[in-house]
């Protein structure tokens, strides 16, 4: 299987990629985490990053398009398979990602996109920041993160449709219910997705399935 995530802040993505990798025996490559690793391993790529962030500039996407390239060879390399975290942000970067794949024949196989109402990422995140401290995380901050995710994110969520691999989930329920509805729609679509071609391929929404997986 080789998924990528699309969430939201606070939808849990770096729980569920984690737990997806974990059932599916395949790497979590989580681009926050091997930058963060990068830097402090002070490797040339950990170099670079560091610079941009002493001066207080993004990191840019061909830095971390071609850290995620050399984990997708190195995925290849111990079976093919990989959830990816963090990666893309928006449409540009999901085209590049899209081509670095296909040149690695590592396309995605699911684009599982995690749906949660802003308000309940809200309380989430406001909750989240109180227990680590977070000061610098006000409620208005993570309005603005919402609402710049809405903004970028919603022409990559388009896109995964068109191309037949997009997979919606409901993401509010507790953790372990939307991790069982995933990894049951991912076991039932692992034996068909190799031989079903993406132009023939649907969208699939499962948000309304709650009730089916426990939901009250």
């Amino acid at each position: 299987m080789r998924i990528l995530l699309v969430a939201p802040p606070g939808a849990g993505k770096g729980t569920q990629g984690a737990l997806i990798a974990n059932h599916f025996g395949i790497p979590h490559i989580a681009t926050g985490d091997l930058l963060r690793d990068h830097v402090a391993r002070r490797t040339p790529l950990g170099r670079a990053v560091q610079d941009h962030l002493s001066r207080g500039e993004l990191v840019p996407d061909e830095i971390v398009l071609e850290m995620v390239r050399t984990e997708f060879i190195a995925a290849k390399a111990e079976g093919g398979g990989y959830v990816l975290d963090g990666m893309p942000r928006n449409i540009t970067q999901a085209r590049a990602l899209y081509e670095i794949a296909l040149t690695l024949e590592m396309t995605a196989n699911v684009a599982l996109h995690l749906k949660a109402d802003d308000e309940e990422l809200t309380r989430r995140l406001l909750a989240r920041a109180t227990l680590e401290g977070r000061s610098d995380d006000t409620e208005e901050v993570i309005r603005r993160r919402l609402a710049i995710y809405h903004e970028v994110t919603h022409p990559i969520v388009d896109w995964y449709a068109s191309r037949g691999i997009l997979v919606s989930v409901d993401a509010v329920r507790p953790v372990d219910r939307v991790a069982r509805q995933i990894l049951t729609a991912l076991e039932a679509m692992r034996p068909l997705i190799d031989h079903v071609p993406e132009h023939v391929r649907q969208p699939i929404d499962l948000t309304g399935l709650g009730a089916a997986f426990g939901q009250d």
